[in-house]
């Protein structure tokens, strides 16, 4: 599998230990719920400026959100492009306050919701939303634990 991270923005500063909580996060929720073939997934930081307009151009949404997932669709070559997942680190650093968590733990579990995303999950209804939380929480005990040590 290959997870490839890339910082388009300069608002916050992004440590290299944030990069690797990301792609680390990724290849977990991949490995434990992806499909059983070779995947390639990007993952995109921004700032709310540029998030806001991808979500307002592709989702008629005129307002920062914090994390977008862009899937590429059903083909079946050799490495199947699973698609892209976009991050503002403006809005999950805010979050990150607003919850008490640290920044790390929020990036980590906006792109597991944007792979899940990408792997046909949602959460439009309820039982949905519950089945997308109950994965996500799963991803994350065992990044925590890898992180633990």
């Amino acid at each position: 599998m290959t997870v490839i991270v890339q910082n388009l923005q300069e608002k916050v500063k992004v440590e290299s230990e944030w990069l690797s909580a990301v792609r680390r996060a990724a290849e977990l929720a991949l490995d434990l719920l992806g499909p059983r073939r070779e995947v390639e997934v990007g993952v995109t930081l921004l700032d709310d400026t540029g998030i806001r307009e991808l979500n307002r151009r592709y989702r008629g949404k005129d307002a920062p959100t914090n994390v977008l997932a862009f899937p590429m669709g059903e083909e079946e070559p050799p490495v199947l492009l699973l698609g892209d997942v976009v991050i503002s680190v403006e809005t999950a650093r805010s979050e990150a306050e607003e919850e008490g968590k640290g920044i790390e733990e929020k990036l980590a579990h906006l792109v597991v919701h944007g792979v899940l995303h990408l792997l046909g999950y949602d959460h439009e209804t309820d039982a949905e939303e519950a089945l997308m939380r109950e994965k996500e929480e799963a991803v994350l005990a065992v990044w925590r634990r890898e992180r633990a040590g």
